[in-house]
């Protein structure tokens, strides 16, 4: 399938200048020259080939790579080249179970979607997580020291402030936490609005997130900022709240090789060598676009062991990076990127009936086993609860089998289910050994570039 051509319209075709600034200037050329998208299921054997030409700006690159993330596609390969105001990305993508996109709804949509979202512009990372509510639910934005059962106090305090988590999604990476929560009143099914109410849940939420917080404040928030990626946003987070600093404690064989390389004071080359797993490239990108770097050319490349990713960079101001300690901090902040969503501990789904208390129920259920959450999606549609728990025991080991199986009859053995893991079509280990192994983030050691 391709998308039809669509014409692009010079500069010198554009009103004069010297009649407006700059930055009516780039929008009117922006709008003018709305990205080009072309979908092709012949150009490779194994893939579903996306080729995006738009202007070049600040985000166009991390535009794209989400609406593919979002489509839970799997980026196989990349390249990535920009030529003065005019940027070209073209992407190899297979679904999860390993095959094209053959679907024509979908395609449509895949190309609708990044015309649409590819030529709006990205607004750069706050400096702080503020606080208001939304029309449809409050957003909660929590960020604080990890430590055993603190989702579970977190959904406990909210329950009994007659409060439902509908939509959630929380991250722990070296002893931080960060979390963002859609809750609603539980009487009204709408956003909460009292401000004396808003204030008792901040404050409540606060204690909670603050306890064992060191020399590092917690923070609780309130966000209206419905227009920003969840995911993105949670990056954010963990970025404000310093979690790429300090000792990482997993073997440095086992983490992601970063190098930084400058070339004639043009470029600042990014290459990463990592585990692949899902979304990987979307939060390298998001993570660089969010320190306000520029990628101008790049490529990726992703086989089940092992992804390599290398990007050619600028900061906003058109330089390389240029200190010892800058680079020292884009190598924290890509290795934390990347290690946020590595899925340590056993997978768990729970699909039951929605209800006011059962998030709060099942993390309780989880703390008194003496399990750990590192990561966890909660999703609520149509009355029916969607949650993925990704787990340890309090130490971060493995969590025994026996444990996990009498967790299950007391939640519900057809409720709560271990996930058998499947990366890109291709089954692993059965769910015995998953009940009883633990899903290592990265397993190869850094090696010097040819």
């Amino acid at each position: 399938m391709a998308c039809g051509w669509v014409g692009t319209l010079s500069q010198a075709s554009l009103p004069r200048r010297d009649h407006m600034d700059d930055d009516e200037y780039a929008k009117l050329f922006r709008r003018m020259n709305p990205p080009r998208v072309v979908i092709d299921n012949n150009a490779s054997d194994d893939a579903t080939v996306i080729q995006v030409d738009s202007v070049n700006k600040q985000g166009t690159l991390l535009e794209v790579v989400q609406v593919l993330t979002d489509m839970n596609l799997v980026i196989k390969k990349a390249y990535i080249s920009s030529d003065g105001g005019w940027f070209m990305d073209v992407f190899k993508v297979i679904h999860q179970d390993g095959n094209k996109i053959t679907d024509t709804q979908l395609l449509d949509f895949i190309q609708m979607r990044i015309e649409r979202n590819a030529g709006w512009f990205i607004p750069p990372l706050r400096s702080s997580v503020g606080v208001m509510p939304s029309d449809e639910y409050t957003t909660i934005e929590l960020a604080g020291t990890d430590r055993p059962g603190l989702l579970s106090e977190v959904s406990a305090v909210l329950t009994d402030l007659h409060c439902n988590v509908v939509n959630a999604e929380i991250w722990t990476h070296n002893t931080r936490a960060a979390a963002v929560i859609h809750a609603t009143d539980n009487t009204t099914n709408s956003a909460i609005t009292d401000p004396l109410r808003l204030s008792t849940i901040k404050h409540l939420l606060c204690n909670v997130v603050g306890t064992n917080s060191g020399s590092r404040a917690a923070k609780t928030v309130f966000s209206s900022c419905s227009d920003t990626h969840r995911e993105r946003r949670l990056h954010q987070i963990m970025f404000d709240d310093r979690d790429y600093e300090g000792v990482v404690k997993r073997p440095r064989t086992s983490r992601p090789c970063v190098t930084l390389t400058n070339i004639d004071k043009d470029y600042t080359v990014v290459t990463m060598r990592s585990k692949d797993r899902p979304k990987l490239v979307f939060d390298v990108v998001c993570t660089l676009t969010d320190m306000q770097y520029v990628v101008f050319h790049g490529m990726v490349s992703t086989e089940p062991l092992e992804a390599y990713q290398e990007f050619y960079i600028r900061h906003v101001d058109g330089l390389p990076i240029n200190s010892e300690a800058e680079q020292e901090r884009v190598i924290q902040c890509l290795e934390a990127a990347i290690e946020r969503r590595t899925s340590e501990g056993l997978e768990l789904e729970l699909s039951a009936e929605d209800r006011v208390g059962l998030l709060s129920d099942i993390t309780r259920t989880f703390r008194e086993n003496s399990l750990t959450i590192v990561r966890a999606e909660i999703s609520t549609r149509e009355g029916k609860a969607k949650d993925t728990f990704y787990v340890t025991d309090v130490t971060g080991s493995a969590v025994e089998s026996k444990i996990v199986e009498s967790i299950r009859k007391e939640i519900g053995v057809s409720k709560l289910k271990v996930k058998e893991c499947s990366v890109l079509g291709t089954s692993s280990r059965g769910s015995q050994e998953t009940t009883m192994g633990y899903l290592l983030s990265n397993i190869f050691k850094c090696k010097p570039l040819q």
